[in-house]
C-alpha cells in the first residue's frame, strides 16, 4: 500500500488510550498478509510474527496504537460535558477545537468552549483558561438531550482532525500521528523486508503507551525479545520559540535517533549501527535528547535480564495537540534505514550488543 494512503487510514482511525479496538482491527487487517502469525496479549497489544532465515534473534519492533484523547467525566444539567484527559495535554491547545465523542450509538461532534471573552474581566483575559473551566458543547439544551444522543460518563473523546496533504504533498497534517506513524512504519517494513532477514521479527502494535507504557510491558512477556526498536515520533524543534538545544530535530532532516529520554539510555552499540548504516546509505539522520517524555522502549528494555533497545523517530510538529505535521520524505528515509539495519541483526551482531564480561 502507498505510504500516504496507509498513514491516512491509520491517522483517521480513532483509538485513545484504553479504547484502541478500531486501530487494532485495522492493524490486524494491514499486517495479516505479511506475517506468519498474529498474537494478542491480554491488554490488547497485537503482535505480528514474521520469520526470516533464522528463528533467532527475536527482534521486536514496537509502535503504540493509542493516541492522546479525553474521557467524558460529567454531564451538567444544562447539557454541557465536562471531560478529563487520556495522556498529556497542554490546556491552551484545547479551546475552540472540534472533537468526536465515541458513543454506543456512534460519533457525536462537539466543540470545546469556555466562558465568552466578552464577559471576562481584563485580568481574566490575560490568564490561561484551565481545562477545569472548559466544557464540550454538542448543541444540546439539557442533560436529557445529551443522554438521548447516547453519551455516557466514561465515553472516550478524540480530536476531529482528518488527514490532509500540505506543501504539495511534501508534508502531512493529521491527528494521531503520535504514534500512527510508527504503526505505519511497521506495516511497510513487514511488506517490504522479504524473507532474507537473518532473524524473526515481532511487530508489536502496543496499547496504553500514553498513560504509562502499559502495553509495552505486557507485550515484552509475549515476545521475549533479544533486541528491541521502538518506532516513534520525535519532537520537531523547527518552530518559533524553540532553541536548538531544546529540540534539535527538524522536518525533512531524516530519521531521528534518540540518544536519551526519561525512560531509556539506548544501547550504545545499537545506536552506532544505526548511525553507521545511515552514513553508508547516504541518508541524513538527526539525533535528539528528550528530557520530558518516555517511550515503549523504556519498559521493554527492562524485560527479564534486559533487552538492548533504541528509539527511532520521525520528526513531528505539534505533538500532543489536536493536529500534527510530519514530512513524507522523513517517513520514507526512516523506513529505508530501518530495513537496512534489520537485515544486519543476525545472531552474532545481536550477541555483540550485550556487555562484555
Amino acid at each position: 500500500m502507498e505510504s500516504k494512503e496507509l498513514l491516512k487510514r491509520l491517522c483517521n482511525a480513532d483509538g485513545p488510550s484504553g479504547f484502541e479496538d478500531p486501530v487494532r482491527s485495522l492493524m490486524r487487517e494491514l499486517m495479516e498478509g505479511y506475517v506468519d502469525k498474529l498474537e494478542t496479549d491480554n491488554l490488547g497489544t497485537i503482535v505480528g510474527i514474521k520469520r526470516g532465515k533464522s528463528d533467532e534473534p527475536r527482534v521486536m519492533l514496537a509502535a503504540h496504537m493509542d493516541e492522546v484523547g479525553f474521557l467524558v467525566r460529567y454531564i451538567t444539567k444544562e447539557g454541557y460535558i465536562k471531560f478529563t484527559t487520556l495522556g498529556g495535554w497542554m490546556d491552551q491547545v484545547l479551546l475552540g477545537q472540534r472533537v468526536l465523542i465515541k458513543t454506543r450509538n456512534g460519533d457525536v461532534l462537539g466543540v470545546i468552549g469556555c466562558k465568552p471573552p466578552h464577559l471576562a474581566t481584563p485580568e481574566e483575559r490575560k490568564k490561561l483558561v484551565e481545562r477545569k473551566e472548559m466544557f464540550i458543547d454538542v448543541g444540546a439544551k439539557n442533560q436529557e438531550e445529551v443522554e438521548s444522543l447516547g453519551i455516557r460518563v466514561g465515553d472516550p473523546i478524540v480530536p476531529y482532525g482528518p488527514f490532509e496533504e500540505l506543501a504539495g504533498g511534501k508534508a502531512y497534517l493529521a491527528k494521531g500521528i503520535d504514534d500512527r506513524v510508527g504503526c505505519a512504519l511497521m506495516v511497510k517494513i513487514l511488506e517490504e523486508i522479504g524473507e532474507d532477514h537473518p532473524n524473526t521479527l515481532f511487530a508489536a502494535a502496543t496499547v496504553q503507551e500514553e498513560v504509562g507504557l502499559r502495553g509495552a510491558q505486557t507485550s515484552a512477556y509475549l515476545v521475549k525479545p533479544d533486541v528491541a526498536i521502538a518506532l516513534e515520533v520525535a519532537i520537531a524543534g523547527d518552530v518559533p520559540g524553540v532553541n536548538p538545544e531544546e529540540a534539535q530535530a527538524k522536518l525533512g532532516g531524516g530519521p531521528v535517533i534518540y540518544l536519551l529520554d526519561t525512560s531509556l539510555i539506548p544501547n550504545l552499540r545499537l545506536r552506532d549501527i544505526f548511525i553507521d548504516t545511515a552514513k553508508e546509505m547516504g541518508i541524513g539522520y538527526q539525533v535528539d535528547i528528550v528530557e520530558g517524555g518516555a517511550t515503549d522502549a523504556g519498559r521493554i528494555h527492562l524485560y527479564a535480564q534486559g533487552v538492548p533497545s533504541i528509539v527511532i523517530g520521525v520528526a513531528t510538529r505539534h505533538i500532543h495537540s489536536p493536529i500534527g505535521i510530519m514530512s513524507a520524505e522523513d517517513f520514507e528515509n526512516t523506513k529505508n534505514l530501518l530495513l537496512a539495519v534489520l537485515k544486519k541483526l543476525d545472531s552474532q551482531t545481536v550477541a555483540s550488543l550485550r556487555p562484555s564480561a
